[in-house]
């Protein structure tokens, strides 16, 4: 049995995922663990192996946030057609290639087909619905539903509605992930790559020109991350962070005495590119690394260590 949030809307009882790569998978695991009934619509010959292995490989993270998977394949179904998978779908989390013209091909091809009360949601990094839903003739009830990997662990989802998106819409995306206990953050504007990427992004330029010049090498940039500000950021991130620095005036005393140090190190940050010679140095490195561990043991550990994070933080 699986657990079914108390606060999930009763009417919402139908899910459909597009596309279940690593985020679809963990999207559908999650879906299946607040007992919703989860229809995976993807082209792949051996989809409903590769979908059962993958959610079992989920199931000890999401017994520790207290639910039961025991007979999660009960409420898994599959269904190669669109049109067909969208038909009875309270919810649809959509998780195609990042491509523009696919994503609008593939919302105007299955409007037609699904309830008027469908929220149509997509896992898109970067792409705003405004564009993606262009061919499409009402886009009221799309928007984005951006997770953060992977979502059955990580609480944040950035919920961006679109041009044409309606408020209730909004509003009841808004109250869906937080039932299935995620913590949905409304972003008022569409800005390609939204804000959590883009501030990871700005970090990992930084980081790959720290690493590429030889000031620092890969493992130790992580460490340098994982114990200072991926510490402090877990619990506050930047402004609250930088009003605490300013003790007891905040962040105008912060702004006042550290703020013009902290402007000339933006002038001269790095401005890396993956040409070959950085790539190559990169990989060699990531070789000498990482790579000696397995994959699976990585994810492993990586989850566990999360997990104890957001225990520690009542999240």
């Amino acid at each position: 049995m699986t657990k079914l949030s108390s606060k999930l809307d009763p009417q919402i009882k139908n899910a459909t995922i597009i596309g279940a790569g690593a985020i679809g998978l963990s999207w559908t695991a999650l879906f299946l663990a607040n007992g919703l009934k989860v229809t995976i619509n993807d082209p792949r010959p051996d989809i409903e192996q590769t979908a059962i292995t993958g959610i079992k490989e989920v199931i000890p993270g999401l017994n520790s946030l207290g639910y039961d998977m025991e007979n999660f394949a009960n409420n898994l179904y599959f269904e190669k057609d669109v049109h067909k998978a969208v038909a009875t779908a309270d919810i649809i989390q959509e998780n195609g290639p990042e491509n523009v013209a696919f994503k609008q091909d593939l919302f105007a091809s299955f409007e037609d087909y699904l309830k008027p009360t469908a929220l149509v949601l997509s896992s898109s990094s970067g792409i705003p619905s405004t564009i993606f839903t262009a061919k499409m003739k009402n886009a009221g009830r799309v928007l984005l539903g951006h997770p953060f990997n992977p979502p059955h662990l990580i609480p944040l989802v950035e919920v961006v509605p679109g041009e044409r998106t309606s408020k209730e819409a909004v509003e009841e995306t808004l109250k869906f992930y937080t039932a299935i206990g995620k913590s949905p953050i409304l972003i008022e504007k569409e800005i390609t790559g939204f804000v959590a990427n883009r501030l990871q992004a700005a970090l990992f330029r930084e980081s790959v020109y720290l690493v590429s010049t030889g000031v620092v090498s890969m493992e130790n940039l992580d460490k340098i991350v994982s114990s200072s500000i991926g510490l402090r950021w877990a619990a506050a991130g930047p402004f609250k962070t930088f009003t605490l620095g300013g003790g007891p005036g905040g962040l105008p005393h912060f702004l006042q005495h550290l703020g013009p140090g902290l402007e000339s190190l933006w002038k001269i940050l790095g401005d890396p590119h993956f040409d070959q010679p950085t790539v190559d140095l990169l990989i060699k490195q990531v070789n000498e690394s990482y790579a000696k561990t397995p994959y699976e043991e990585l994810t492993k550990e990586r989850d566990e260590q999360q997990l104890a994070i957001m225990k520690s933080l009542n999240k």
